[in-house]
């Protein structure tokens, strides 16, 4: 209903609304539209069950196929094998539920920004009631301070001014007018006569008339976007099911291989299926989601170290791959404060800084080519004009630390500006206005567009009797007035040039307009500032002397420019997605190095026309959309996903949260963000630092690099499992491996070794070279080559030992020996593989300590089965001699050795590709 009220007038909305702004609705009418619309309250839907949650975990195909070897090893009376492999299966639905279930908790988090408590008009009389009983039709009274309890459209408005930087995304508070507005499709922050749920009075007070509650409201909207919002697998969970489902195949078949050939040799049926069992087992790699989540928990350990806190540790190894970042303007890339930044006085510039320490006023930059006498004069004007700023202001300084010396602006946010900036000069308000006390005001209203206050001088008279003498003209009373450059321009006959007052000629106006039109083009907004002498309390608004322009932005954070620097050499393109004005958000854009000169802005209405299709033709070249929605950002983020990127999004308002989970990755901000965006974001930024987010980009990259080690490490011992297993039956032994004595090595030699893997230190250029392709296999063409040929070696190693202690020794130790070569096969290989390119030899030993702590375990557990009498009789072992374990040592060595060979071999081919490569000369 609100979409279309803006554009009728007060009467028209509450007739609509059957409402009258000054009796409000009856307590009976009340209690009706509560029957009707319901409390005024966001709701959760959508959310699963917490049971339902844990079941969906024995969905997975890995779980499926070890649930079908534990009936099996049942039948079979293997309850030993049963119990074992029991245990996993339910670590693997532990492991699962407790990554999910904290990503259904995204809508509680609205229910914080509920008002409590609310003045409404019910029957003609004011009362205060509770938030959750509003309904549409009622009256509601607010003033500064106050949150906004419900969508409504104004009716009164007394200076009525609302920060909706949570929810549409501007930093500047926005003026509200109970005039309808007569254009069409208003973005959000367009609709100033409009009041939306959740957003906060800065200034002023008014009347409005609730249009909506509860879930039809504009927050309400967002919540039901975040239900709807499914959250994305991890470009790493879909290649992992795709593994998981590869090697399902791959299982049975070979089980089923298995079985048939048995029975063609006559070999007995429950003899094939518990080899069945065992192969199923070997193909599973039970130790990976373990490895995987663990790998990810230290990853999200090491990234809270560098303020960036994991809420959902998917979230790590997606940051490895993404490609491009959506990131939110005000607070995000922006500080999130209004501040001068730039003075014009008669013609000349002066650039200011943002650090505040009393009585140590600081000034970047003066203006250039003036005489010092000039210097002096436009001085002179400049503290006029600082002055004009402070006094003609509501705001105040309040002290902050310890010292005192830092402080911090309270009250609207562009008059708090004006402070601060006369402030680094020097000129306190509480002092200026000892000396020029206020007598009168006139407040800023919409269609004077200015703000306008009267002073006596008679106390500043006695202090600096020079300058009310040749300033204020020895008047009694002196008016300062603020506001939009073209009204002060209509209101002043004269301008301080010079060092002194002449008359304001066309070239004078021209020139002021002029240096307005370039403050406003990098993106500014520009207030003008004026003083009349008066010899009477009386407030006119005419004959004013223009002083000068004060140029105020929402500065970009100093860091982000490097982090979109870096991020670009990464390969990952930052995109601005705002609900500012499009020439503030391209202007910062530029500065940021997000835009080139050339760029435009995509607005809001212009989205609204597009069907994600026809955006995702424009996506890839536009890096800054603006007047934008909850639906665009949206819109946005799905556009860039089916153009194939992987897409983090950070943000820190509500407007941010359904886009934030959409994502393939949400950032949040931890300081200014909302309850809402962290709730929805997969990490948060603790300090609110976008470069933070390029440290987490690193991290996450480092951490899919080793998760696609363990992967290979992991496949290559499986395959060796699986061809030990394939082929025993061919040479003539019996069941080589039981399937726990598989489990072993897949849960504990696997899962140790991995975890050391996983904490390997970054590889050389890690952010140089490009993000991984989405779309690109866990396994390459190179990865599967080495996952081959490194299987089969173990399994020929393993095999041919089995075989001779079996065949030619008749040996009862000939498993044991199959048993622990695999062990340290696998011991050797995880040393081998810590960096794909640069030799084990010249890595430092000691630069992975987890790793060397896991290799000891591995061995040490191994040999515990060996010798000692209870785990040799739970996993079916036979001590071995040392000459044996000598054998299964120098296996190992080979393994290593190997893989050190084909590492050689791939950098003189690659070496071989560059001298062959021809160099093209640039004339």
């Amino acid at each position: 209903m609100s979409d279309q009220l803006y554009q009728l007038d007060t009467q028209a909305v509450l007739l609509q609304l059957n409402s009258d702004a000054q009796t409000g609705l009856s307590d009976q009418e009340a209690e009706k539209r509560l029957q009707e619309f319901g409390p005024n309250a966001t709701q959760e839907t959508g959310a699963r069950h917490p049971i339902w949650m844990f079941l969906d975990q024995f969905k997975a195909t890995m779980v499926l196929i070890l649930i079908s070897a534990a009936v099996v090893a049942a039948l079979l009376g293997s309850y030993k094998d049963t119990i074992a492999i029991g245990v996993i299966v339910l670590l693997f639905a532990l492991v699962g539920f407790i990554q999910e279930y904290r990503a259904e908790q995204a809508i509680a988090a609205l229910k914080k920004l509920a008002v409590p408590i609310v003045r409404v008009i019910r029957g003609g009389q004011v009362r205060e009631i509770s938030s959750t009983q509003l309904v549409p039709g009622d009256i509601v009274l607010l003033e500064a301070g106050n949150l906004v309890p419900a969508d409504a459209r104004v009716v009164e408005s007394v200076n009525l001014r609302i920060q909706e930087a949570a929810l549409t995304g501007e930093s500047e508070p926005i003026e509200k007018t109970a005039n309808a507005l007569t254009t069409p499709e208003l973005a959000l922050g367009d609709r100033r006569n409009m009041l939306y749920m959740g957003t906060v009075v800065t200034y002023g007070r008014g009347k409005a008339v609730v249009t909506g509650t509860g879930m039809n409201t504009e927050l309400g909207n967002i919540a039901k976007l975040i239900s709807d919002v499914r959250g994305e697998q991890t470009p790493l969970q879909k290649k992992l099911d795709q593994l998981g489902r590869m090697l399902a195949i791959v299982g049975i078949a070979v089980a089923a291989l298995i079985v048939v050939l048995g029975l063609l040799r006559g070999d007995s049926l429950s003899h094939l299926l518990l080899t069945a069992v065992s192969v199923a087992v070997a193909v599973v790699p039970e130790g990976l989601p373990a490895v995987v989540t663990i790998t990810l928990a230290l990853g999200a350990q090491r990234m809270l170290e560098r303020q960036a806190l994991i809420r959902k540790l998917p979230a790590v190894e997606t940051l490895g791959s993404v490609t491009v970042i959506c990131s939110d303007k005000t607070g995000t890339l922006t500080e999130n404060r209004m501040t001068v930044i730039a003075l014009d006085v008669a013609g000349h510039r002066v650039e200011l800084d943002q650090e505040l320490v009393r009585n140590a006023p600081s000034l970047v930059s003066y203006t250039q080519g003036l005489s010092a006498d000039q210097g002096i004069r436009e001085g002179q004007a400049l503290t006029l004009l600082l002055a004009a700023g402070a006094l003609c202001n509501d705001a105040v300084l309040s002290a902050e630390g310890e010292e005192q010396k830092k402080y911090r602006a309270l009250g609207d946010p562009t008059e708090g500006a004006l402070v601060v900036a006369a402030a680094q000069f020097g000129l306190w308000k509480s002092d200026l206005e000892q000396a020029l006390p206020r007598v009168a005001e006139l407040p800023f209203d919409s269609d004077r567009k200015q703000m306008t206050t009267l002073h006596e001088t008679r106390l500043y008279a006695q202090q600096a009797a020079d300058i009310v003498a040749r300033v204020f003209e020895n008047k009694p009373f002196v008016e300062f007035t603020k506001g939009n450059i073209d009204g002060l321009l209509v209101e002043s006959n004269r301008v301080w040039m010079n060092g002194r007052v002449e008359i304001m000629d066309e070239a004078t106006r021209a020139r002021i307009l002029k240096a307005n039109q370039d403050l406003a083009m990098r993106g500014m907004r520009v207030l003008g500032a004026a003083y009349r002498p008066s010899d009477t309390a009386t407030l006119e608004e005419s004959d004013f002397i223009f002083v000068g322009l004060l140029g105020l932005i929402d500065p970009p954070r100093s860091e982000v420019r490097d982090a979109v620097a870096t991020c670009k050499t990464a390969g990952i393109r930052p995109v601005m997605i705002t609900g500012d004005h499009p020439l503030t958000a391209i202007q910062i854009a530029k500065q940021l190095g997000i835009a080139d000169e050339a760029a435009r802005a995509v607005s809001g209405p212009e989205l609204e026309k597009m069907s994600v299709d026809d955006l995702a033709q424009l996506v890839d070249h536009v890096s800054v959309y603006a007047r934008v929605s909850p639906e665009h950002k949206l819109k946005i983020v799905q556009a860039l996903e089916n153009r194939g990127n992987i897409v983090a999004m950070t943000g820190d308002g509500v407007n941010d949260a359904p886009a934030l989970r959409r994502a393939d990755v949400g950032v949040a901000m931890g300081v200014t963000g909302t309850d809402v965006a962290k709730e929805a974001s997969a990490i948060v930024l603790l300090n609110d630092n976008f470069a933070t987010i390029v440290a987490a980009v690193e991290e996450g990259r480092v951490i899919y690099d080793n998760l696609r080690k363990f992967i290979k490490f992991s496949i290559a011992g499986n395959i060796g499992k699986v061809g030990v297993m394939l082929l025993a039956p061919f040479i003539g032994t019996a069941v080589p491996l039981l399937p726990l004595q598989l489990l072993w090595l897949n849960v504990l030699t696997d899962g140790l070794l991995g975890l050391g893997l996983g904490v390997e230190q970054a590889e050389r250029g890690v952010m140089t070279r490009p993000p991984y392709s989405p779309q690109a296999p866990v396994l390459d063409r190179p990865a599967i080559f080495h996952v081959t040929w490194v299987g089969v070696l173990i399994a020929v190693l393993a095999l041919g030992v089995g075989f001779y202690y079996d065949i030619y020794l008749n040996v009862p130790q000939w498993q044991s020996m199959i048993f622990t070569t695999l062990a340290f096969a696998q011991i050797f290989q995880a040393l081998a593989v810590r960096s794909s390119d640069t030799s084990v030899f010249k890595l430092n030993p000691l630069s992975n300590p987890l790793l060397l702590l896991m290799c000891g375990i591995v061995l040490v557990s191994q040999l515990l089965v060996l010798y000692v009498p209870f785990l040799q009789s739970v996993l079916s072992t036979v001590p071995l001699t040392a000459t044996d374990l000598f054998v299964c040592l120098v296996l190992g060595v080979v393994v290593l050795l190997a893989i050190e060979l084909e590492k050689w071999w791939r950098k003189r081919q690659r070496r071989a590709q560059v001298i062959a490569t021809p160099t093209k000369l640039v004339p």
